[in-house]
């Protein structure tokens, strides 16, 4: 009886202690679990609280003083910087708090200190991109160009994705392409790709040009469809001479042929030899609904033609297949093409329209076929303005007003030219 009066005993101090070893982990557990909820609240006396049960996680901390540092309502900014310092206080190897501590540094008009700061998380973290570009957009706020930029070269290294971001921070900063490409940007083709973009997106292109030229001195391949933005741009901004090279230019990077058409024809692709590039300075094509587009049989002087078949199904708008032809101003060119069609319906049939899209000086349309025709040249002589320095040809059938209004039949186009005179105009006299 006395030793089962002992294992008695010692059965209850073992479930006393356990009661008691559950109970502090429960007090725990919900202290850590209310904790984590007040500083999750996003409400600054909540957080207060919770960071109070949990003075030792830094985490709070830093959360807490982003919240004192995003609460505009009742700014703060002393207090972040004092939330900051317990963070790195608790965990000085968290690149993070620093970065954080050196925002609200310079919050304050410390700069000295902030400048610590992120030279602490330099040190915490030194291949961080983001390290990086906080300390490389530091350094510009306080004029230090040459390091700044020399911190934003660093972190694209690190991290290219930020290309974008810094593109645009430096340029609106410097205006001069040369500090993007000899300071900042890595000798990337991709990176220089983002810049031509970034620059064809605000309509610059005289700089576009520049870091174009410095990416065909890398001597790498390059995908055609990736110059569409800058041909785009040229085109745009009616710089004719700068597109005919630029398309030559990137027609060679990519590996396609790049000789001037035959007959000195300004037309590229005039006899459909290769399919389209849908972009630049070939041909380009939209897809409309109610028509579909291949290539088919050669003509008679033995190039390949295109075939347009349309179903019936709409009352098509057609402006394409279409190009952007670089001309020059005040000069006498010759249009030429054959076209043939079979079953067209309406009165609206197909015909080719030439216009000058900048500046609408120029706007031709060829005769207009409908019904069914054997092959027929098409070709006209016109004189391009005084402003013109592109045209746009394109395959055109305007929508009808007939009640019976929907296209049917098929056209084929083939053997397009476009030549310039010897000589230019002269301009009218006075």
């Amino acid at each position: 009886m006395e030793g089962s009066s002992e294992y008695s005993g010692s059965r209850k101090a073992f479930l006393l202690v356990s009661f008691f070893a559950a109970a502090i982990l429960t007090y725990q557990a919900i202290r850590i679990w209310l904790a984590d909820y007040r500083v999750k609240s996003n409400q600054i006396d909540q957080m207060e609280r919770g960071v109070a049960l949990e003075p030792e996680n830094a985490a709070a901390w830093d959360r807490l003083g982003r919240a004192r540092e995003a609460n505009f309502e009742n700014l703060d900014p002393a207090g972040a910087v004092a939330d900051f310092q317990k963070a790195v206080a608790r965990v000085s190897l968290s690149a993070d708090y620093w970065m954080d501590l050196a925002v609200g540094y310079e919050s304050i008009g410390n700069i000295p200190l902030a400048r610590e700061a992120l030279n602490r998380a330099r040190a915490a973290y030194p291949g961080s991109a983001l390290v990086a570009w906080a300390y490389g957009n530091f350094l510009l706020r306080q004029d230090d160009d040459a390091e700044g930029f020399a911190q934003i070269n660093h972190a694209l290294r690190a991290d290219p994705k930020l290309v974008p971001l810094a593109v645009s921070r430096v340029w609106h900063l410097s205006q001069d392409p040369n500090i993007l490409l000899n300071q900042v940007l890595p000798a990337d083709e991709d990176g220089y790709f983002q810049a031509i973009d970034f620059m064809a997106a605000g309509g610059q292109p005289a700089p576009a040009l520049v870091i174009w030229q410095r990416l065909l001195s890398l001597g790498k391949p390059v995908e055609l469809r990736r110059s569409f933005p800058l041909l785009e741009l040229l085109i745009q901004s009616d710089r004719g001479e700068d597109a005919s090279r630029v398309w030559r230019e990137a027609l060679a990077a990519a590996g396609l042929p790049h000789n001037e058409p035959a007959d000195h024809s300004l037309i590229w692709n005039g006899d459909f030899a290769r399919d389209f590039a849908n972009g630049g300075l070939d041909w380009r094509w939209n897809f409309p609904f109610g028509a579909s587009i291949d290539f088919d049989a050669p003509l008679p002087s033995g190039g390949r033609s295109v075939r347009l078949d349309f179903g019936g199904g709409a009352n098509l708008d057609l402006m394409a297949p279409l190009e952007f032809v670089p001309v020059e101003p005040s000069r006498q060119y010759h249009f030429h093409a054959a076209l043939k069609t079979e079953g067209i319906t309406t009165e609206y049939g197909v015909l080719f329209s030439i216009t000058d899209p900048n500046h609408h000086a120029v706007n031709i349309l060829t005769e207009n076929f409908t019904g069914s025709h054997p092959w027929t040249p098409v070709d006209v002589d016109f004189t391009t303005g005084a402003e013109t320095h592109f045209l746009l040809v394109q395959v055109r059938r305007f929508q009808s007003h007939m009640f019976e209004n929907k296209l049917n039949g098929t056209a084929w186009i083939g053997d397009v030219s476009l030549v310039a005179s010897n000589a230019a105009v002269p301009p009218p006299s006075k």
